[in-house]
Parts: C-alpha cells; structure tokens; sequence
C-alpha cells in the first residue's frame, strides 16, 4: 500500500492554536481545518461585536488558512458550525453567504453548551487541494 503524505499547514495570518492542535492537516489533497473562533491573529483575542464580527473573523481566519495551503473557499466541501446559541443560526447564515458565494459546501450546525474563551461561533472545514469540477 502506498504511504500518503500528512502534512501540517500554519500561517501566522491565523490565531496559533491555543491547544495540542495544528490549525490544519493536509493529507494527500484533502485538508481538515481546526475549528475557528473570532480570535484575532496580531493579539490573539476575541474581536469585540458579538456574533457578526466573531463569525466575519472566523471565517476570515479560515481564508488565511485555506491560502497558506494554496486554496481558497470553492475548495471547501464541508463545514461544522458550532453555534452558543441556536438563535443566531441566521445571522450567522448572512455571515456565511458573504464567503461563501455559490455551490455551497455540505455542512452541519449545532448548539453547544460552551465554546473557547467565551467565543459564540466557532466554524471547521474540511476542504480538497487542486482544481475541482462541478458535475
């Protein structure tokens, strides 16, 4: 069997990992995302503003992920959104839409009792390095 390649990808555009986590793994042409939270990078706090701005800034870090990997967001195929609360589930949708433009990625979202430092949003993805067809 052949051995495929895991390769770990980090940008200093992102938030460092705040755990025992890298904040994506590349193995072969498919990439798994750590989950992001609205931390900015430079201080490596959460954004003020609630839910729009934390949501913008972690998807904003995925976007920095996503390009150190030399992708961007049509490469995703799935996200996991986890959500404070339920109830900002359309604010975040809005949120969402601005990054994602068409041919959405596959996705789940879910309430939790708690997320890191207080966050209200925190958002995964898995996404596939290279050129992709639509069918």
């Amino acid at each position: 069997m052949t051995s495929l390649i895991k390769k770990v990808i980090s940008t200093t555009k992102a938030p460092a990992a705040i755990g025992p986590y890298s904040q994506a793994i590349l193995v072969d042409r498919t990439m798994f995302i750590s989950g992001q939270v609205g931390f900015d990078p430079s201080s490596g706090q959460l954004v003020p503003g609630g839910v729009v701005a934390e949501a913008k800034q972690a998807l904003t870090n995925i976007g920095e992920i996503l390009k150190a990997a030399g992708c961007d967001f049509t490469n995703v195929v799935k996200t996991t959104v986890l959500l404070a609360d339920i109830n900002d589930f359309n604010t975040v949708n809005e949120v969402y839409k601005q990054y994602f433009k068409s041919h959405y990625p596959a996705r789940a979202a879910y309430q939790v009792a708690a997320l890191p430092r207080g966050s209200r949003v925190e958002i995964e993805a898995v996404a596939i390095k290279g050129p992709l067809t639509l069918a």
